[in-house]
């Protein structure tokens, strides 16, 4: 192993909205000399929040991409968003790096996104770092949010820092393990001193803690450290880096990232206890094959995120897992199956890329432009040792919006503007509906479909509008009866003519649609009973209440009659659709709505707020769990009244409130709603 490969760091920045990660990338961008000042979220000067929309809201809305170097070691960063909205790819972005640093502020501690952060980070097999931010804030409380690292996360925490804080002055640090304290300069540089007379207590605690913690974790260690009640500095510093390794240490530093301090403590940290690239357990291949994180392995890259360049077009993001790669390297798609020539690869800072010239190995992320037919969850491996690696899978989408152009006609320029950002975002659904040719665009959530289409109307002069969300409403039957479909018309030459008897009765939800063969003695020719269910189901697609496709119904054909020359598939096709129309007059249609299982966490505080609001939305509460100060919530609401949950949950919690949902089940739609649908239905046939 090379010993630049072997101190090359390759790690996320995560945690939820407002937390800071941004601004502490920025710091450790001004740490290591990248820019000479401190841009501000605020002011939209940051090194990595570049994009407009980012720009407008204050907020990533993907993640950002830095190469620096620390002590001559190279550093591969990436900042990812901490909106919920913008987190569904999240998954394929930490199977990018080795180590998570994760940011919560010393305000408002662990939310309860972090908790679900965590969890994708433990789920990774990455070993991290936290990072306690914005200690320079009025009410931050270390003590807070250290204890919910292990009250709410459940980890074993090793306090590397705590903070000196003089009245509201963040003043300095204590470095637990070495008992002395880095008080701060004006420009964020620390002196050494004594640590204040009032914290030694607290200090030796937490450092007895941290001993403890260590010792546990090996159990060589905690057998010396029985015996004798002490370990050295040296096994101290084996027994932390070994335990972090192994996941089952987190260390924590503290900081504050607007006044630049903390910076150098995190690097060092960084540094010493991460992983270098080939201390990656082996990557899994789609096959089951395994590929060792070495530069003595073929080479071998994964596709993790693509980005749009204003210049260079469509850009790649790969991150190497095993070989080297150069821009002179030819690499095999293991989807397409054809050769890529790799060409330029660059460094990416923000939007700032730097030509690489050299050999790259096992843990490096370089942008690379123009490839023929590659996106986001491609492998690119040499061609004599293919590759594929198995990425993990995505959560699907959670809510759908139809889109429109301003201009009638121009739906195929809409459609093909949207499109073009599907390379990008892997978390984005484009399709058409079948039932009323809408364009659907899927996402995961209100903000992320909007910021979406922003994108899409500034970048390709698409002129855009976001329609109410599509409710899938169904309709159904009830009862049974038999009906005759018969059709005749002559007209002048051969005629038509299609005769059918059906039997159709509703089933159970979720039954679907089931069509019998009854015929017997040849009274309807067997070519014909296909076109009979096709005229059926055609005619169950378009509805009968609300235009809503009719499900869980069952027909039975069991007579009828034809005629040598005049019957057709087509004959038969209108016979059944007439049979159909005819018994659904007779049963009883009823509207079905979609009902969704939502799971809401929230902070103690809020769960009353949330429980009378759900059920304000018709929702049916199935259980709540609370756990270290964070309920989650869990609920059947009706679909129709959570397509914008998001920003309303939101509101109720002042942005501490996550939330998943998926389809669970369709139920017969109360009298109001069914009023309103049809009422729309109406509407739109008029308008038609």
């Amino acid at each position: 192993m090379s010993s630049a490969v072997e101190k090359q760091r390759t790690y996320a920045l995560i945690g939820t909205g407002g937390c800071g990660k941004t601004s502490l990338a920025e710091m450790l961008l001004f740490q290591t000399g990248v820019i000479n000042r401190l841009g501000a979220i605020e002011d939209g000067t940051t090194t990595l929040d570049y994009e407009p929309e980012e720009i407008k809201r204050r907020g990533s809305v993907q993640p950002g991409f830095a190469t620096f170097l620390w002590n001559k070691n190279r550093h591969f960063l990436v900042d990812l968003p901490g909106d919920g909205n913008f987190t569904g790819d999240l998954a394929y972005l930490l199977a990018g790096v080795d180590a998570a640093v994760l940011t919560i502020d010393a305000v408002d501690g662990v939310r309860p996104l972090t908790r679900r952060l965590w969890k994708l980070v433990r789920e990774a097999g990455l070993p991290a770092i936290f990072f306690i931010n914005k200690m320079d804030r009025d009410r931050a409380d270390f003590d807070m949010a250290l204890n919910g690292l292990s009250s709410v996360l459940g980890m074993h925490t090793v306090t590397l820092y705590m903070p000196i804080l003089e009245g509201e002055n963040f003043a300095g640090i204590v470095d637990v393990m070495a008992g002395k304290a880095l008080m701060f300069g004006a420009d964020g540089a620390t002196t050494e001193a004594a640590v204040p007379a009032d914290m030694a207590e607290h200090v030796t605690l937490l450092h007895d803690m941290a001993v403890e913690n260590i010792a546990e974790s090996d159990e060589t260690l905690m057998e010396k450290y029985l015996e004798e009640g002490s370990l050295s500095a040296e096994e101290l510093s084996f027994g932390l880096r070994k335990g972090v390794l192994a996941g089952a240490l987190v260390p924590v530093v503290v900081g504050a990232a607007l006044q630049n301090k903390g910076g150098k403590q995190l690097l060092d940290a960084v540094e010493a206890l991460l992983p270098a690239p080939t201390e990656h357990d082996a990557w899994m291949g789609q096959d089951g094959t395994l590929r060792e994180s070495s530069e003595d392995e073929p080479a071998a890259c994964i596709v993790f995120k693509t980005i749009a360049d204003p210049f260079a077009g469509q850009l790649n993001i790969v991150r190497v897992i095993s070989g080297s790669i150069s821009s002179d390297s030819s690499l095999l798609n293991s989807r397409t199956g054809e050769l890529e020539r790799l060409g330029n690869l660059s460094f990416l800072t923000g939007k700032t890329q730097t030509a690489c010239k050299e050999a790259l190995g096992p843990g490096a992320i370089v942008a690379v432009a123009k490839l023929k037919n590659t996106k986001s969850g491609d492998t690119l491996a040499d061609e004599k040792a293919p590759f594929a690696f198995q990425f993990p899978e995505l959560p699907p989408q959670l809510i759908t919006f139809a889109l429109a152009p301003k201009e009638k006609g121009d739906e195929d320029k809409v459609y093909a503007a949207v499109q073009r950002l599907l390379d990008e975002d892997v978390t984005l659904k484009l399709s058409r509906d079948g039932e009323s040719g809408d364009i659907l665009l899927a996402g995961m959530g209100q903000l992320h479909i909007e910021t979406s289409v922003e994108k899409a109307r500034r970048r390709y002069k698409a002129d855009i509008l976001l329609k109410t969300p599509k409710v899938p409403y169904r309709e159904t039957v009830r009862g049974k009866v038999q009906v005759q479909g018969r059709h005749k018309k002559q007209s002048g030459g051969r005629g038509q003519f299609g005769d059918c008897w059906i039997e159709m009765e509703g089933l159970p939800r979720g039954s679907g649609y089931v069509f019998e063969d009854g015929i017997v003695g040849g009274v309807i020719p067997r070519q014909y009973i296909p076109a009979i269910d096709k005229g059926i189901q055609e005619t169950a697609a378009r509805g009968f209440i609300a235009g809503c496709p009719v499900v869980d119904f069952r027909v039975r054909v069991y007579d009828g009659s034809y005629h040598s020359v005049d019957s057709s598939e087509m004959a038969f096709k209108v016979a059944g659709s007439l049979a159909f129309k005819k018994a659904i007059e007779g049963l009883k249609p009823v509207l079905l709505e979609p009902i969704m299982l939502l799971a809401v966490s929230v902070p103690d505080e809020f769960m009353g707020d949330v429980i009378g609001d759900l059920s304000s939305r018709r929702g049916k509460v199935l259980g709540s769990d609370s756990q270290s100060g964070i309920t989650e919530i869990k609920a059947h609401v009706p679909m129709s009244e959570i397509l914008r949950y998001a920003p309303d949950l939101r509101s109720m919690t002042g942005g501490q409130g996550v939330f998943t949902m998926e389809f669970d089940h369709y139920e017969e739609a109360p009298a109001p709603v069914v009023e309103k649908v049809v009422a729309e239905y109406q509407k739109s046939k008029g308008e038609e």
